[in-house]
């Protein structure tokens, strides 16, 4: 059973790729045939700058965190500890248990990257894009995925996290990512449908919201419950009319690639106060 469990973990790991890759494609292309919400900026424009910043996080990602992630969860594996392996679930069940808990670690570590100032530093590169499309999805500073390289090393240590479930995850966690980033609008009905098991993009929309309590709320990353059960989830109708951004920075010139680099290590500005002489209608 072991075995099996290691050789679909290494089958998904060979498609997480082009399951990437695919999703991506078909969520870019579909939400310019039925935006969700209007743009803001030009679209090629944004797409080059999020690209750019996702080029150096992935460096991080695939010269950091992947290698050490690996490592981790064969020293798991090896050694059996960490809480599932305490357990002893049957192995069918321990994957499933595996991503569950991952991805509620991955709640409790947005939560942090919004609440701990040095944290935001980082997290607030993310935000500050004026648009929010599948591109914005993959943009995250390099600085961020190198500090939560360490929050990853707990959770697969403390989890119990074995190689072929963390193939798993990391193999759905991506594409997840991508559609509820996506400006891809589908009828509310079936946003309803999906979201009552995964985040859906006018769930996220809210989160990314310039205004702050909405911003605070739907820190989910793949499923929806989290939210659910810390009073922290706000209903799609709240999605109407909601302005994405934080208000500190509104405007095409603070948002370049060099000063995205550069955010995290210089002065910051209050993010949820907007600049003299601006407003924002959204409530």
């Amino acid at each position: 059973m072991c075995r099996k469990i290691m050789g679909v973990g290494r089958l998904i790991q060979k498609l997480a790729f082009p399951l990437a890759v695919g999703s991506f494609a078909a969520l870019y292309l579909m939400e310019r045939r039925r935006p969700l919400r209007d743009r803001i900026e030009s679209k090629t424009i944004r797409t080059g700058r999020n690209l750019a910043l996702a080029g150096t996080a992935a460096l991080a990602l695939y010269s950091i965190e992947r290698p050490i992630a690996k490592r981790a969860a064969e020293l798991v594996e090896r050694r059996r500890i960490g809480l599932l392996k305490l357990v002893g679930l049957p192995k069918w069940l321990e994957p499933f248990a595996a991503v569950i808990l991952l991805d509620y670690t991955l709640y409790l570590w947005h939560v942090l990257t919004h609440r701990m100032p040095a944290l935001w530093r980082f997290h607030v590169v993310h935000h500050v894009d004026l648009d929010l499309d599948t591109t914005t999805a993959l943009r995250f500073h390099f600085g961020e995925m190198t500090i939560s390289v360490a929050w990853r090393l707990a959770q697969i240590v403390l989890i119990g996290v074995s190689p072929g479930s963390l193939r798993i995850w990391q193999a759905f966690l991506l594409p997840s990512i991508i559609f509820h980033h996506s400006n891809l609008e589908l009828s509310e009905e079936l946003e309803r449908r999906i979201g009552k098991l995964f985040v859906t993009p006018r769930m996220h929309g809210i989160h990314h919201s310039v205004v702050q309590d909405k911003a605070n709320s739907n820190w989910s990353s793949g499923l929806s419950i989290w939210d659910r059960i810390h009073g922290t989830f706000r209903d799609i109708s709240e999605h109407h009319g909601v302005k994405v951004g934080v208000p500190a920075y509104r405007k095409p010139g603070d948002i370049t690639v060099g000063k995205l680099l550069e955010m995290p290590f210089r002065h910051q500005r209050p993010a949820w106060r907007l600049p003299a002489a601006e407003d924002t209608d959204e409530r």
